[in-house]
């Protein structure tokens, strides 16, 4: 096993430039997800750590290797693509031993190596088949088997589950982190689900336009994003965001706008006190809005107008009029609204982000 360090990359084609001086240490036996939107260069970036895409400048090293110019078969990873790959016309058997047949490794140990993989991943049953006898679920445990045979000292996975149904995908992920909890293999994976990253990742790298905007661990990301972009890609449903103009007060700081005013807490004053008498941006999850009772300071509620109520079971998402934006909650399912009421609601103090208007770095 090997940690995985990745040093100033970047990545052009002709005049687009897009992965823009990425660094980033991948500690040995680690989980890492890189997310982000279509487009903002993770799996540019995963394939330049396979050896799929040419590097334009940096460093990868694999261990104390640097394997910048090594080709993919000599850096000793596994990877398991979005489309499975497999070969057909071949048995489950011979496309998970393939690979290791290619390296005219003794045909006991393909056995061997096959056969732990197969009662690692439940495929043992299926070993016989080709793979159009296979559903999408079994046909990603071969792709995963395949890889799993290598015994190589990381894993590449890109966007391996986007391809199965909601239900299978819940699946594959804990499968997926039982797997890397017992295989103890550092491993690297790409997706665009922010739920997939949340729930896999030892630590998440979010990335936007070939740049990391931010590294940590998924609750660090949640409670503490580094900017709006951040706050707004991590969490479902999206962070509530609305333009506010902070105030001196008499009490403090105030921040609002038109059917908004808020009395800032005094934990977050402290930071926000330099943009007084100007416009940030205020952040606050449908999570923490919440129905308000009579209990509740007054400068910490807001009246709203009910557009659109959806009812999931374990919650109720409701879709606000506030002033002249909109914002979603998220209440409990016993909360009887409609369409066209107004209610009143309340912010939980401890929980408000603030962002920068023109960095959009928070505060």
């Amino acid at each position: 096993m090997a940690r995985v360090l990745i040093r100033n990359l970047n990545k052009f084609y002709d005049d687009f430039h897009a992965v823009k001086d990425v660094n980033l240490e991948i500690r040995d036996k680690e989980f890492v997800v890189l997310v982000g939107p279509s487009g903002c260069g993770k799996t540019t970036t995963l394939r330049m750590v396979a050896g799929l895409e040419s590097i334009g400048s940096g460093q990868i090293l694999i261990g104390d290797t640097v394997v910048n110019e090594l080709p993919p078969m000599d850096r000793d990873i596994a990877m398991v693509f979005q489309n499975y790959a497999l070969y057909p016309h071949m048995s489950v058997y011979d496309n998970m031993a393939f690979g290791l047949k290619m390296r005219r490794v003794d045909r006991g140990e393909i056995r061997k190596r096959v056969h732990e993989a197969a009662d690692i991943l439940g495929i043992r049953d299926y070993l016989g088949r080709k793979p159009r006898q296979l559903s999408g679920g079994q046909r990603q445990r071969v792709a995963l088997g395949r890889a799993i045979v290598r015994h190589p000292q990381v894993f590449l996975f890109d966007e391996p589950l986007s391809n199965l149904d909601a239900k299978l995908r819940v699946q594959m992920r804990v499968e997926l982190k039982k797997l890397h909890n017992r295989l103890n293999t550092t491993a690297v994976y790409v997706t665009h689900d922010q739920v997939e990253a949340m729930t896999l990742g030892d630590r998440v790298v979010v990335m936007r336009g070939g740049i990391v905007q931010q590294v940590g661990e998924p609750l660090e990301l949640y409670n503490r994003p580094a900017n709006r972009f951040v706050a707004g890609f991590i969490g479902s449903p999206a962070m509530n965001f609305a333009s506010v103009h902070v105030t001196n007060g008499t009490g403090g700081l105030r921040a609002g706008n038109t059917g908004l005013a808020i009395d800032v807490p005094a934990e977050i004053s402290s930071r926000l006190a330099p943009y007084a008498g100007r416009d940030v941006i205020m952040g606050v999850r449908p999570e923490d809005l919440e129905v308000a009772n009579g209990g509740d300071p007054p400068g910490l509620c807001f009246e709203a107008l009910v557009e659109v109520v959806e009812r999931l079971g374990a919650e109720s998402l409701l879709d606000l009029q506030v002033g002249e934006q909109t914002m979603v909650a998220s209440v409990e399912p016993n909360i009887r609204a409609k369409r066209g009421d107004r209610l009143r609601f309340a912010l939980r103090p401890e929980r408000l982000h603030f962002f920068d208007t023109k960095s959009e770095a928070a505060i």
